[in-house]
């Protein structure tokens, strides 16, 4: 995404610099609005089941195809600046364009990576032995995230049914969650009380 609003930026400053005025027929509005329908109701059904899914790649897909939405509008606002005998507008407009989809790109980048800490910590819960978990972190870009986490398992355990549990954990959140690629535990007792405000323990 971030590619493509380089290449709208470029085209806007070739624009500037060497003016050219297309030339603009009632098709080529109709044809624009088609695409920009075309697309926004390809977004909403990739969101919609990028949400269901818990898919960062439908999500980030869905945010792709939001660009051409931006696009169409900037040929869509440029069109009409040719017809108002104002042909610096078209280049503006594709500037404004550009940095919409910069900032798009960005977030997809930035969110790539989250997962509510309290979602992963009701997921942690389910797990046999489990007494309580925080200090939950998540890291890394889509396809790669990281998670680590602070585990309270109960004191008197042996060492060996301590990892174990702190193993089922990390086999289910990758399981849950496809991106996830490392699992980081560190074990607790649970008596000792957990700090940080994303904390949880069972009575």
């Amino acid at each position: 995404m971030i590619f493509v609003g380089i290449e709208i930026l470029q085209s806007a400053l070739n624009r500037f610099l060497a003016p050219s005025v297309p030339e603009v027929t009632a098709i080529s509005f109709l044809i624009i609005l088609g695409t920009m329908c075309i697309n926004y109701l390809v977004t909403r059904y990739e969101y919609n089941q990028g949400e269901s899914l818990r898919s960062q790649v439908l999500i980030a897909d869905s945010m792709h195809t939001k660009s051409d939405i931006y696009v169409s509008l900037s040929v869509v606002v440029s069109l009409a600046a040719v017809v108002l005998v104002f042909p610096l507008m078209d280049p503006l407009i594709a500037i404004v364009i550009a940095f919409i989809i910069f900032r798009a790109g960005y977030r997809i980048i930035k969110e790539g990576s989250r997962i509510e800490e309290e979602e992963i910590c009701n997921l942690v819960m389910t797990v046999e032995g489990v007494k309580g978990c925080h200090k939950i972190r998540t890291r890394g870009s889509m396809g790669d995230i990281k998670i680590d986490m602070h585990l309270l398992v109960q004191s008197d355990i042996p060492l060996e049914d301590a990892h174990l549990i702190a193993h089922k954990v990390s086999k289910k959140l990758k399981s849950e969650y496809k991106d996830v690629s490392d699992v980081v535990v560190h074990l607790e007792p649970s008596s000792q009380r957990p700090q940080g405000s994303n904390s949880k323990k069972t009575s």
